[in-house]
């Protein structure tokens, strides 16, 4: 995904470290709504059309797993907490919280959050949507991603216990209780991601499969869904049940799937959209001179990789996996081909990213010339001749296809390779990433929340988020003792030290660290540029009269 990163998230973490010294950690309701600052007119239309960048997957928040799906839900649907336009953790449906010993949680519900349908919020609907998403009839591409952090999650998950056995209760109508198997100290952060969030049984059990279509999805966020046109736009309108409806100002918001960058960056030009997704490779610099006042670079904790298919013939040799990865010139990349305002990478952990240390691979000082030779050595070694073909999957988009062609062109060059390039939908490529249908893919992950943990499910041993498909029993063993660890020095050099351990077998080929790089018109007010999780609501957003 995202799936997902820091003043806003250090205070975060102040607040849940305090709490875990003390025993308690209380947490009193903020002011949540959009912040206009004084003298600010606002437009008599406040409407906006921002892209999405491709099609949603889902609109069910248990099964969605990519960005543009939550980018969505984040509006839809509202868990017991929630991110603010800086990325920081606020208070969602929980309007405070406390830490009663190390592994149990208390969450006090709003008495006033309801359903767009004007039926009361409950704790029981958080239990019934965490159950769910664990349950192995969901089959959620998150369950163990989050599942893990909830008592009986992984049991659940293997089909060893029911989902009933979960580690979560409603000891009342507005109070859940919530138990980890071990610390998590950013249990909080965790929470205000949309798989963890209510859902409302009624719907699912009333629609089956056709629950989250228009007319049918009883959604509890500061907008309902309108339309949902496929290819063409998803629209959500404010939802006048919700507990904090006096002060959204958005009305309507326009979520269109424009996978194109060129397209997308044509329509921003005619007026026909407000919020650009994603800039063509190499125009940052241009764009920038051009639309000064519209520019918007903000780094990210997002890592853009390719992950190599373990269990391909080819593939399956790490000798291969490395050779691959060494030959890529990151700098040239990011400086020449992309141009986007990215950080080339060399590891899993990218920089700001808590609990684990940045970690490079040593060959990532040599000069070009001399990884090229060891690379061509590992290959021999290995016994894969000039001219062996293999494949790189990517989804439609002119960004992804730079990145592919840019691979394919170092493969060849340099090693011989014929690297072939294979563009589907993004769908599709999902689809093929979890089934190990291809050789290698083009992925990315930004992090659900500050911690090194969200980075390493990506190489988790029987992680729905593993695409590569690949398992280090040491490496999977060192990340259970670190979360078994309530000393956060040891954590992080546990966590570090998996994390090296995991990439010492190129499960993936990390290449830069994501920035939001876009076109923003300077009337959205309450885009911030400090926001590392990029994660906007509709509700912490309006329009400028202009």
């Amino acid at each position: 995904m995202r799936n997902v990163k820091f003043p806003p998230y250090r205070r975060a973490a102040a607040w849940l470290a305090a709490g875990v010294m003390s025993g308690a950690l209380a947490v009193p309701t903020l002011a949540l709504a959009a912040s206009i600052p004084p003298g600010v007119m606002l437009a008599p239309n406040q409407v906006l059309i921002r892209n999405n960048g491709s099609e949603v997957e889902t609109l069910d928040p248990n099964l969605a797993e990519t960005v543009p799906a939550h980018a969505i839900l984040m509006d839809l649907f509202e868990g017991l907490t929630a991110n603010d336009n800086h990325g920081g953790t606020v208070p969602g449906v929980a309007e405070k919280w406390e830490q009663k010993d190390p592994t149990t949680w208390i969450f006090h519900l709003r008495k006033n959050a309801k359903w767009s349908n004007g039926e009361t919020v409950t704790a029981g609907d958080f239990v019934y949507g965490m159950q769910r998403l664990v349950d192995p009839r969901t089959a959620s591409s998150y369950a163990s991603t989050y599942g893990g952090f909830l008592v009986n999650g992984t049991d659940i998950i293997a089909g060893r216990k029911p989902a009933t056995a979960l580690g979560v209760k409603a000891i009342d109508a507005v109070t859940l209780e919530i138990k980890t198997p071990y610390p998590v100290p950013f249990l909080p952060d965790v929470m205000a991601n949309g798989n963890l969030g209510p859902i409302n049984k009624a719907g699912v059990e009333k629609y089956g499969v056709n629950w989250t279509k228009p007319g049918n999805l009883v959604s509890n966020g500061a907008y309902m869904l309108k339309t949902w046109q496929v290819n063409d736009r998803i629209v959500v309108v404010k939802n006048p049940q919700y507990w904090d409806a006096a002060n959204v100002q958005l009305t309507q918001i326009t979520f269109l799937p424009i996978e194109s960058e060129d397209a997308d960056v044509k329509m921003f030009q005619s007026g026909s959209e407000d919020w650009e997704y994603q800039l063509p490779p190499g125009a940052y610099p241009r764009l920038k001179q051009d639309y000064p006042k519209d520019i918007r670079n903000t780094p990210m904790l997002g890592l853009r990789y390719f992950t190599f298919n373990m269990q391909d013939p080819l593939l399956k040799d790490v000798r291969v996996r490395q050779a691959l990865s060494m030959v890529v010139d990151r700098e040239v990349l990011a400086q020449h081909v992309t141009a986007s305002g990215e950080t080339p990478a060399y590891g899993l952990i990218v920089k700001g990213m808590k609990g684990a240390d940045v970690g490079n691979y040593d060959w990532a000082a040599w000069p070009m010339a001399k990884r090229v030779a060891t690379a061509k050595q590992l290959l021999a070694a290995a016994g894969v001749k000039p001219g062996t073909q293999l494949h790189i999957a990517m989804n439609t988009s002119d960004f992804n296809k730079r990145m592919s062609i840019f691979l394919a062109s170092e493969w060849k060059s340099k090693l011989g390779l014929d690297a072939q390039i294979d563009s589907m939908e993004f769908k599709v490529l999902l689809r093929q990433r979890h089934a190990g249908q291809f050789q290698v893919a083009r992925n990315g992950w930004i992090a659900d929340y500050n911690d090194a943990s969200a980075f390493l499910t990506l190489v988790q041993c029987g992680s729905e988020q593993n695409d590569s498909h690949g398992c280090d029993p040491k490496a999977d063993a060192l990340m259970l003792q670190a979360s078994q660890s309530n000393d956060p020095a040891l954590r992080q050099k546990l966590q570090t030290q998996a994390a090296q351990l995991a990439m010492a077998n190129y499960p993936i080929l990390p290449l830069m660290q994501y920035t939001a790089a876009r076109l923003v018109k300077p009337y959205v007010g309450g885009y911030t540029n400090d926001n590392p999780l990029d994660r906007f609501r509709g509700k912490d957003l309006y329009i400028i009269k202009h």
